[in-house]
């Protein structure tokens, strides 16, 4: 199927996962309401050129990009152009800060434009010169004095505060990722931080509301996400992840690192108690060796002690926010690490809250909607997500500045918008 040129790329929608252990390509169609995705292809490729979520061979990333982006393009008929691709990485940082403006305009009224200009204002906060502000998130908004505001826009005050949470990256890491998918003949529309695009994929607004934490466990990096009452409170990434599982069956049982891939994949459990039947199964020797029995039970003993770890340290992040108590949805693991058997109950085991695998369902799927229903791909769906919402914010904000400035356009203009 050659690449259909003529299909609107207004109505497309790509997310663009570059991640330690694949790269994945999504590419969805937005229906006339935009509250809907149809997904037309999804392209998978093993990553080659990154290390603990940062590239580190620009070559080698270019052609995983390429692999994965053809066979999505192939499947969907289309020729991509923008993208919405993730950032992870243990050179993530993120910080709390406030910023002040005064409402200036005859009415005293506040606008997206003072929002915006309170969010401007926040990235004016020194940090080092190598590192570079990835994300301005509010928490909430305090006027003239009253705080515990979510949604200021409309209200009345002469003076606006914001409680942010800014989320900076290494430019360095940033202007790589810009490099590679322009050398793959793609546009970046958006750089998200990985958990971000995450938790919009696999927690609902409820479980944002009453208090969660999100554990995204990847090839390369873990990405923590901690939400109470709606709003993020807390975001890490830490490079410690499925690779190291990897990395300790190769070195205990002395194998190659596909084939220790494969096992952990096929026979791999977290949790010693989650193994039901315990079987044998055999491994190629090296160079001519005989065949390697392996139990599943031995290999969970390699397996358990570094889940654990990884937990530990998603614990000790979330015990870092503050809001460890007030976790009342509890807990959601996602990622391909996730699909691991046992790893709900050894998160469980160490963190001590309820906990669930975070499979991505929060939107309406069609087309390829079996293919993506996996936490591998949480992160990817998130990414498209992202993408349809801040579209639909951009139209908003501009249908609001048209009614400030002509009402009688605005009641055409909005009009338009509902009848669609």
């Amino acid at each position: 199927m050659n690449p259909d040129l003529s299909i609107n790329n207004d109505d497309i929608i790509v997310g663009l996962d570059i991640g330690t252990s694949k790269v994945c390509v999504l590419i969805v169609a937005t229906d006339s309401s935009r509250k809907s995705l149809n997904i037309l292809g999804v392209g998978l490729a093993d990553s080659d050129g990154l290390r603990r979520g940062v590239i580190v061979n620009i070559d080698r990333a270019v052609r995983s990009i390429q692999q994965a982006v053809a066979i999505a393009e192939q499947q969907a008929g289309i020729k991509v152009k923008d993208v919405v691709v993730g950032i992870a990485g243990d050179h993530i940082h993120s910080f709390a800060t406030r910023s002040i403006i005064s409402i200036s305009n005859p009415t005293k009224e506040i606008t997206h434009a003072d929002v915006q200009r309170l969010l401007d204002e926040a990235r004016r906060i020194a940090i080092p010169s190598d590192r570079r502000i990835l994300h301005v998130i509010p928490q909430d908004y305090i006027i003239d004095g009253q705080d515990g505001i979510t949604d200021p826009i409309g209200m009345s005050g002469v003076r606006m505060e914001a409680n942010v949470h800014i989320v900076t990256a290494l430019v360095t890491a940033m202007q790589n990722i810009h490099r590679c998918v322009e050398r793959a003949g793609l546009t970046v529309s958006d750089l998200v931080l990985e958990p971000l695009a995450s938790s919009e994929a696999v927690l609902d607004d409820d479980e944002k509301e009453v208090g969660v934490a999100l554990i995204d466990i990847g090839g390369g990096t873990t990405d923590v996400a901690v939400f109470v009452e709606g709003i993020i409170r807390h975001t890490s990434v830490f490079a410690v992840a499925g690779h190291q599982v990897t990395d300790d069956i190769c070195n205990v049982l002395g194998i190659l690192h596909v084939q220790a891939e494969r096992i952990k994949r096929e026979y791999g459990h977290a949790l010693q108690e989650s193994i039901m039947r315990d079987e044998v199964f055999m491994i190629p020797g090296i160079g001519g060796r005989k065949p390697l029995e392996v139990t599943k039970s031995l290999l969970c003993q390699v397996i358990q002690p570094r889940m654990e770890e990884i937990f530990e340290f998603a614990y000790a992040e979330i015990k870092k926010s503050g809001y460890a108590d007030r976790l009342s949805a509890g807990v959601i693991v996602t990622g391909g690490s996730a699909l691991l058997n046992g790893t709900d109950e050894l998160a469980h085991n160490v963190i001590g809250r309820p906990v669930k695998i975070g499979i991505p369902s929060a939107m309406t799927y069609g087309g390829l909607a079996p293919e993506v229903e996996s936490p591998m791909f949480a992160t990817a769906v998130g990414l498209v997500m992202h993408g349809l919402r801040a579209r639909k914010d951009s139209i908003d904000e501009g249908i609001d500045d048209i009614a400030t400035k002509k009402p009688s356009l605005f009641r055409k203009v909005k009009s338009f918008f509902e009848d669609l």
